[in-house]
């Protein structure tokens, strides 16, 4: 099984936190500063929440499929390379206070994608400066290239 993730940059986290809850009558799974993420059983949504810019609209920062095993990652990473997607995969990386394997793509708009586990909880947010999401070095599917996953 696996769940839908929708990651939004807020400029009100505390106010999108008091709003999501009601809206989804749950309180976030995770908090840390700037972030909060909410794991919703019906429907099936893991909602991040991003602290950004103050007085800025709430704009999408990245899309992505949670799966719960490293093997459910492989197959994915395997099944969207087979289709001639350019992939990028990241493993044992820290993003979101979480240590993670993931792999992404990006979609026709340059909408990026990420299918990825939670392996661990982590205290660190590893993010690139000016980037608006989880970013590290990945490997391209060809193995050899290396390039950046933010989005």
């Amino acid at each position: 099984m696996s769940r839908v993730q929708l990651a939004l940059r807020v400029s009100d986290l505390e106010g999108s936190v008091a709003f999501y809850s009601k809206l989804f009558g749950v309180e976030p799974a995770k908090r840390r500063p700037g972030y909060a993420n909410f794991a919703v059983e019906e429907p099936p949504l893991k909602l991040v929440l991003l602290e950004g810019e103050a007085d800025q609209p709430t704009v999408m920062d990245h899309l992505g499929v949670e799966v719960f095993s490293e093997d459910e990652v492989k197959a994915a990473t395997t099944r969207l390379a087979d289709t001639g997607l350019m992939t990028l995969t990241e493993d044992d990386t820290t993003c979101c206070y979480a240590l993670q394997n993931k792999v992404w793509v990006h979609g026709p708009g340059n909408e990026p994608w990420e299918v990825y586990v939670v392996k661990g909880d982590a205290d660190n947010l590893n993010k690139a400066e000016d980037s608006a999401c989880c970013c590290g070095e990945a490997t391209a599917s060809d193995g050899d290239e290396k390039s950046t996953a933010c989005c």
